[in-house]
């Protein structure tokens, strides 16, 4: 049984995170802890009560978002049962996460070595998922015998592409929501039979 203190360790340490996340999602990766410290209401210290470094709450931030889209990405791949179904299903799950993920894959080469990690990790979840549905599809003659880690790079590619310039698409709003269609459309397009 947990004592009054150690719930509200994990309280306050949840705040941290979710409050962290929501600054990388608004403003980026190189938001300092003082200023998650404010908007969580915490004493800038309480942080590092938490987490040693930035670093390690940067991590555990990631891991965490990591962790959420990794086991959608396992649900998906559950319920997919064509290449059409799945792509949509993957832009769904990252558009709950659009402003985070646009601002990770902008700023990743400036984050340290373990948060690429992470990113790679996920992207190599995801092939893992998306896998299987393609090697269906391929078995079936419906999509073109491209390598899955082409077909991967290329759809990853398109989305990180309207991302990161999504201003020029869709001034207003949500790129993955508006644009989904249009992806989806053209790549399934590119690589069918």
């Amino acid at each position: 049984m947990q004592t009054k203190r150690q719930d509200q360790k994990i309280q306050t340490r949840k705040k941290i995170l979710d409050t962290t996340f929501y600054l990388y999602s608004t403003r980026g990766f190189s938001t300092p802890t003082n200023i998650i410290a404010k908007e969580a209401r915490l004493s800038h210290g309480a942080i590092f009560v938490h987490f040693s470094t930035r670093d390690e709450l940067q991590l555990c931030v990631l891991e965490q978002f990591a962790k959420e889209v990794g086991n959608k990405l396992h649900d998906l791949s559950k319920i997919a049962g064509s290449i059409s179904e799945l792509l949509y299903a993957h832009i769904n799950i990252l558009e709950e996460y659009e402003s985070f993920y646009k601002n990770l894959i902008s700023e990743i080469k400036t984050l340290p070595e373990e948060s690429r990690t992470i990113l790679l990790a996920l992207q190599s979840e995801t092939s893992l998922h998306f896998g299987t549905v393609i090697e269906w599809e391929k078995q079936h003659g419906k999509i073109k015998d491209i390598p899955l880690h082409m077909l991967l790079n290329t759809w990853l590619g398109l989305l990180h592409y309207y991302l990161q310039n999504s201003e020029l698409f869709t001034p207003k709003g949500s790129v993955l929501k508006q644009r989904k269609d249009e992806l989806v459309d053209t790549f399934v397009s590119l690589i069918s039979k």
